[in-house]
């Protein structure tokens, strides 16, 4: 579900971002679907640059938000704002991200040209 490989999420599992929530008995790690979101979070993050502490920071806010403890005004704030500043990298990852497709997809297009005019049937 995650398309991620055993290896990446023991990979996660050891560096405190996933727990399984529970072990069959054969020692099989089990997800719940909170844990398989918070592994398709990890895996959104990744190509985007954001580091294991990052993440770490991010699920760290969103769980306290979603924990359903009461929280103060300004520790809710707080949270809030470390999430905002999440979703502003991701969006100036984003526009990077465009700007060099759109540079490839120049270049892909220029190649395609070029070897348009170097055909024989372009020649004829």
């Amino acid at each position: 579900r995650t398309e991620l490989s055993l290896r990446t999420i023991r990979h996660y599992e050891e560096a405190g971002l996933v727990i399984p929530s529970a072990r069959s008995q054969g020692g099989f790690r089990l997800y719940t679907d909170n844990d398989v979101q918070r592994l398709m979070v990890i895996r959104r993050m990744k190509p985007l640059g954001f580091s294991l502490d990052q993440m770490r920071d991010l699920l760290d806010a969103t769980d306290r938000l979603d924990a359903g403890t009461e929280l103060g005004a300004e520790e809710r704030e707080n949270l809030l704002e470390r999430v905002r500043g999440y979703e502003q990298a991701a969006g100036e990852q984003v526009a990077k991200l465009r700007v060099q497709l759109a540079r490839a997809e120049d270049f892909a297009a220029t190649l395609r040209t070029r070897l348009e005019q170097g055909s024989p049937a372009a020649r004829a």
